[in-house]
């Protein structure tokens, strides 16, 4: 079982629910999601919002090892993003030399500000927390009290770890900064780091056709003759997004 954790933010409800089917939708092998809510966490995660913190997630995403009690493997990923390939080709990639693989991106934003007008941070690191492929048995100082403590800057520039010796490196497929690297034919994940397209703002920022495609291939209900074509492909061996996808674009 492939376990994914995805940061829920009460402001981007749609950007959670179009990432987890995306990544559904796409998987070849069965996959648990489990939605980092606030609001589930209130007995372990108790620190007061940092001013600084743009999204609900920024620091309860480094409760994962804890949750999945310090025991085999997991990925987090933030909500503002969408998965165009089999999420098993990212966890194939697990290595145990490393505690935690991270996509390292030499991030530096131009813009003062992002979406709902959140300050942009600027970091060593910054965004390689936004993907983690955690090895949670070696991730054990990630204790409840230390994420409740921690500064930002040792939670997100993995100063718990005490080397970045133990920070594997992820193909930059499995990352990719929408309006920041250039586009290219192999992404594998789509980061709207900047704001996606589900804010009235970012409607028209690069990749938002995706983004839309994938919210409408997540809200798919079959109705009349497409319902009954559609039940024609449950034994397809390839039931997933490409069968249900070419069932449910059949005219009639």
């Amino acid at each position: 079982m492939i376990r994914v954790f995805i940061g829920y933010d009460r402001a981007e409800a749609a950007a959670f629910n179009v990432l987890a089917h995306s990544i559904h939708a796409h998987a070849s092998q069965p996959v648990s999601i489990t939605p980092l809510m606030l609001s589930q966490l209130h007995n372990i995660f108790t620190r007061e919002r940092d001013p600084l913190q743009s999204t609900d997630f920024s620091f309860s995403r480094f409760l994962v090892p804890y949750l999945c009690n310090y025991q085999g493997w997991a990925i987090f990923v933030d909500c503002d993003m969408i998965v165009k390939e089999d999420i098993n080709a990212l966890w194939s990639l697990r290595d145990s030399r490393f505690a935690v693989q991270v996509v390292k991106h030499n991030h530096e934003p131009a813009s003062q500000r992002k979406f709902l007008n959140h300050v942009q941070t600027r970091y060593q690191k910054k965004n390689w927390s936004s993907v983690m492929l955690f090895n949670c048995e070696r991730c054990k100082a990630l204790t409840p009290d230390y994420v409740n403590q921690a500064s930002g800057l040792e939670l997100h520039q993995f100063k718990w770890l005490g080397t970045d010796d133990l920070i594997g490196e992820l193909p930059r497929r499995w990352n990719h900064l929408v309006g920041y690297d250039a586009p290219k034919d192999d992404i594998a994940l789509l980061h709207y780091t900047e704001g996606g397209p589900y804010f009235d703002e970012y409607q028209q920022c690069e990749y938002a056709e995706d983004w839309f495609a994938a919210r409408d291939r997540m809200l798919f209900v079959a109705q009349g003759v497409r319902a009954a074509k559609l039940k024609k492909h449950k034994t397809d061996k390839h039931h997933g997004v490409h069968a249900t996808t070419a069932a449910y674009t059949q005219k009639g």
